[in-house]
C-alpha cells in the first residue's frame, strides 16, 4: 500500500493512534495573558503586538492553540477586559501572522446576566475554539489572616447561558472547550451531550487551582477522566506556582493534552519566576518528552481536533 504523505499522513498517523488505544501527540496550549493581571506588576502582553511576540515565543517551543483574552488598550487599563470586535480581529491577525497556522482558542468567561458581547465577539470572529464554562462557582479566596482576598463572588453559568454559547459556536463552526472548575461541573458536561445540547466529541478541560473548585492533586485525575464523556479529549489548566508541575506531568502520563502560560503561572517547577510565556512551554514540551509523549504540531493538533 503507497504511504500516505503530507495532510494524508498526519491524519494516518493520528487516527492510528486513536485506534490503536493510545494517543502518542500530545497538544500545548499557551494561555498567553489572561484576565485582570496587571501588567504593571506582571509581565503580560497586552497590544496586539505583544500578543503576537509572545505567541511566537511560545509557538517555537511546542505550543499549537494559544488561549487568548483581550485587555483595554489604554495605558491606565491594560488590567481590565475588553470585548472589542475589531480589537479582537487585530489580535488574532497579529498572532497569525506571527505563526500562520497556529489555532486560536478565544475567552468566554463573563460574569452576569450580561454575556452578549462576548457572543458577539465569536459570533464576528468566528476562532477555531472558544471556552465554554460548564457551570457555576462560588469564586472565593482567603488571605491567611482569614478575610477574603477579594469580594465572595459567583462566576455563574446556568443552563441557558452555556447553551447559548454552544449555540453560536455551532454557527461559527468553533470548537466548544467546557471549562470545568468542579467535579459537579464536569458531570454536567455529560449531560449535555445525553440531552442534545451539543453533538460530536467533547472537549473537556479541567481547571485546578483555583481556591474554591478543584485542587491541584494529580491524584483526582484518574477520577475525572471516568466522569467524562467516553469520547472526550481532555486538557488540565493548573493554577499556582512550582507545585502545579506534578499535575501537568501526570496529565501527560494519562494521555491527556497540555496547557500552560502567563495566565495560569509565573512560575516554573524550579521555583524561578518567568516573564514570558517560552519558559513555561518549553518545560511542558519537556515533561511530555519525559514520559514518552510526543508534542504535536499545529497540523497534528488540528487532524485530532478535526479542523
Amino acid at each position: 500500500m503507497r504511504k500516505p504523505t503530507g495532510v494524508a499522513q498526519v491524519i494516518h498517523s493520528t487516527l492510528g493512534n486513536f485506534f490503536g488505544g493510545v494517543m502518542s501527540k500530545a497538544i500545548i496550549t499557551c494561555s498567553l495573558n489572561g484576565v485582570l493581571t496587571n501588567p504593571k506588576q506582571h509581565s503580560v502582553p497586552v497590544t496586539p503586538e505583544e500578543m503576537a511576540v509572545e505567541a511566537r515565543r511560545a509557538y517555537d517551543a511546542g505550543a499549537s492553540i494559544m488561549h487568548i483574552h483581550l485587555r483595554k488598550q489604554g495605558s491606565d487599563e491594560g488590567h481590565l477586559p475588553s470585548w472589542e470586535i475589531d480589537l479582537s480581529k487585530e489580535v488574532q491577525a497579529a498572532i497569525r501572522d506571527a505563526c500562520p497556522d497556529v489555532i486560536i482558542n478565544h475567552t468566554t468567561g463573563v460574569v452576569g446576566p450580561d454575556y452578549q458581547p462576548a457572543l458577539d465577539v465569536v459570533a464576528a470572529t468566528k476562532p477555531e475554539m472558544a471556552a465554554c464554562n460548564a457551570g457555576s462557582l462560588n469564586y472565593l479566596k482567603l488571605r491567611s489572616n482569614g478575610d477574603w482576598a477579594w469580594s465572595p463572588m459567583m462566576f455563574d453559568n446556568p443552563v441557558e447561558k452555556v447553551q447559548a454559547f454552544i449555540d453560536v459556536m455551532k454557527k461559527t463552526d468553533t470548537i466548544p472547550e467546557f471549562e470545568c472548575f468542579d467535579t459537579g461541573i464536569v458531570r454536567c458536561v455529560d449531560m449535555y451531550q445525553k440531552n442534545g445540547m451539543f453533538s460530536g466529541t467533547a472537549q473537556i478541560n479541567f481547571v485546578m487551582g483555583v481556591a474554591s473548585g478543584m485542587p491541584t492533586n494529580p491524584d483526582l485525575l484518574p477520577i475525572l477522566k471516568d466522569l467524562v464523556p467516553e469520547d472526550s479529549r481532555w486538557q488540565v489548566t493548573a493554577i499556582g506556582r512550582e507545585e502545579i508541575w506534578p499535575l501537568h506531568r501526570r496529565t501527560a502520563e494519562l494521555g491527556g493534552h497540555l496547557r500552560t502560560g502567563l495566565e495560569d503561572t509565573f512560575y516554573l517547577s524550579t521555583g524561578e519566576k518567568v516573564t514570558s510565556n517560552g519558559p513555561l512551554i518549553e518545560e511542558m514540551a519537556r515533561t511530555a518528552h519525559e514520559v514518552g509523549r510526543e508534542v504535536a504540531s499545529s497540523a497534528e493538533a488540528r487532524a485530532i481536533l478535526g479542523l
